[in-house]
């Protein structure tokens, strides 16, 4: 078992101490664990971020093999505890907060309630106006980064990351959606959330 100094240690060795110390104290919550949200939270979790609060109510299905990151092994499970377990595994010494809930105009305020730093990761777009505009509304001190046009296998240049407000960055084309025969790929989906979290450690240590 590889102790909590030994990955410290190792972290150490890629970012300055300093550095390090901001990303292992700050704590991000993710809105969906799909193919944004899933692949954002390994990525954080990689980086180093301390504390990730995690919340989808969905199971993983077959489906979600082709750009989410879950594994065969997972298929059935909730996908707040296929995630929690694959993010152990990179490192069991980060704090990881489930909530298995669907979002609703009822919890949606007091799901999101005095968090500082949250990623918007849904694909249906009813669901993302509905975080998004709440937090713009309810919570004006969280940041909030989303989500946007990622479909196909377009340009991938064509995926940037813009400041819309203070407090509200957008990934994505904010174009490309999946429809009849244009789904959503991986490489796309993955660069989007690379935007995503790449964003939230530039918050943390800017």
């Amino acid at each position: 078992m590889v102790t909590q100094q030994q990955l410290e240690d190792a972290m150490d060795q890629r970012f300055s101490k300093e550095v390090y110390k901001k990303l292992k104290s700050a704590r991000v919550c993710i809105a969906g664990l799909g193919g944004l949200g899933s692949n954002i939270a390994l990525m954080l979790a990689r980086s180093g971020i301390g504390t990730l609060k995690l919340i989808d109510f969905d199971r993983v299905d077959i489906t979600n093999l082709n750009r989410q990151a879950y594994r065969i092994s997972h298929i059935g499970k909730l996908k707040t505890e296929a995630l929690k377990e694959m993010i152990e595994e990179v490192n069991p010494y980060i704090q990881v907060e489930t909530v298995t809930a669907k979002v609703t105009e009822e919890n949606v305020t007091e799901l999101f309630k005095g968090e500082k730093i949250l990623c918007e990761a849904f694909d249906n777009p009813e669901y993302k106006a509905l975080l998004v505009n709440s937090v713009l509304e309810h919570s004006p001190e969280t940041i909030l980064v989303s989500g946007s046009g990622m479909a196909g296998y377009g340009n991938s240049n064509l995926i940037q990351t813009k400041r819309k407000m203070n407090n509200f960055y957008v990934c994505g084309d904010e174009i490309s959606d999946a429809y009849a025969g244009m789904g959503l790929l991986s490489p796309r989906v993955s660069i989007c959330a690379g935007h995503q979290a790449n964003m939230v450690i530039r918050l943390i240590l800017e």
